[in-house]
């Protein structure tokens, strides 16, 4: 074999790779055709042909056993090397469901040769399976289908206090789950699961109809003026056409003012500053106000900001914790007279101090949300502190 410029030319009837040779590359071929061979019960059997485009030895390069076939050039051929490196690195970052994935289907593979040949599994092959957390992750996802389909999911309230007038104008909806054997689930690990498939769009849908729902019970309890409600909005919920026209429906078949419904849009998605715009304008148009959550969090520059008229900036947590600092209290400021010269009204988020409450009431700012003003309740609790 000769390599030259990262090409591997390979004479017709000579070895690209024995069995049992330790995988320290795989194969691209360019040209030529190769066949791929074993030894079963003393005798010569051919497990398949290759031609160009196809991979060859990267089974053994991905889960490091020692090859389980012998490959030889029909034909002359040309070959890229592919370092198992670059193997690694792409698998370290894969989704790690589907390298779980892929692994079974190589060991499940290997199995089947070891029964068609009479070899023994490697030692490798027959350890424990190290990716039970990616499989844990499978399971979760089924169960929380389940739970979707169960109405298992709670839908809570967590109250916005509007510091000038000193009552709660509003609630944050927030979705929790409570599974019969884990207990609480993190919110940060089912809604990322479900936003890595399309599962978010049902459980969106689940919380709008349930917000829209807590709005009519309100409203039937004499709750004046009727609060609005904030629901948070996910990147694959933003690529779905129809998600403002869904609110629409839901508002009107329950005879709802439009305002009391308002989309919370992280800054972490504004970077698509297109198809936020679009967003803001058909809500706009329909009566809803918008607005940016976790703002402050390092995701984007001021310019989003200037371009998009979001009608509420939800300043991060980690600005409220530090109103006690000079600094803090300085660029807390800055916000509140930058969102009030934008014509925007800041709710500061992670109240949990009198003092930093009396700090926002000092600085202008418009609404505060924590645990000082309330934690997530029910609508029942709500309904039964109204």
């Amino acid at each position: 074999m000769e390599q030259s410029s990262k090409r591997l030319s390979v004479k017709a009837g000579d070895a690209i790779f024995a069995e049992d040779d330790a995988p320290t590359t795989a194969f691209l071929i360019e040209v030529g055709r190769v066949v791929v061979s074993t030894i079963q019960h003393g005798e010569y059997r051919q497990l398949g042909e290759l031609g160009p485009g196809a991979l060859l030895g990267e089974m053994a390069v991905i889960d490091s056993a020692p090859r389980s076939a012998t490959a030889h050039a029909l034909t002359d051929c040309e070959l890229t090397p592919i370092d198992r490196n670059q193997f690694a690195e792409r698998l370290a970052a894969a989704d790690p469901v589907v390298r779980a994935l892929l692994m079974s289907q190589l060991t499940r593979y290997r199995s089947a040769l070891a029964t068609l040949t009479g070899a023994a599994l490697s030692e490798t092959e027959l350890k424990p399976s190290e990716n039970s957390a990616a499989f844990d992750k499978i399971r979760l996802e089924s169960e929380l289908r389940s739970a979707l389909e169960r109405d298992e999911l709670e839908v809570l309230l967590q109250p916005l206090l509007h510091i000038p007038s000193g009552i709660i104008a509003g609630y944050e909806a927030l979705i929790r789950w409570q599974h019969p054997t884990r207990g609480a689930v993190s919110p940060n690990e089912f809604i990322r699961l479900a936003e890595e498939t399309s599962l978010i769009i049902p459980i969106g849908d689940y919380v709008l109809a349930r917000v829209c729902d807590m709005l009519v019970d309100l409203r039937n309890r004499g709750r004046e003026p009727l609060p609005f409600i904030a629901l948070n909005v996910s990147a694959r919920q933003l690529d779905d056409p129809t998600l403002v026209d869904r609110m629409l429906d839901h508002l009107r078949s329950r005879d709802l003012p439009p305002d009391r419904l308002e989309v919370e849009i992280t800054e972490s998605l504004v970077f698509n500053q297109k198809q936020i715009g679009q967003l803001l304008d058909r809500c706009h148009a329909a009566g809803m106000e918008v607005a940016l959550d976790d703002f402050g969090t390092g995701y984007s520059n001021l310019g989003p900001v200037l371009e998009l008229s979001f009608d509420r900036i939800k300043l991060d947590q980690a600005f409220t914790r530090s109103l006690h600092t000079k600094r803090g209290h300085a660029l807390v400021s800055t916000i509140v007279a930058m969102t009030k010269a934008l014509g925007c009204e800041m709710i500061a988020e992670g109240v949990e101090e009198v003092s930093q409450l009396e700090a926002l009431r000092e600085l202008g700012c418009d609404y505060a949300q924590g645990w000082l003003v309330g934690k997530p309740i029910s609508l029942q609790q709500v309904l039964e502190t109204g």
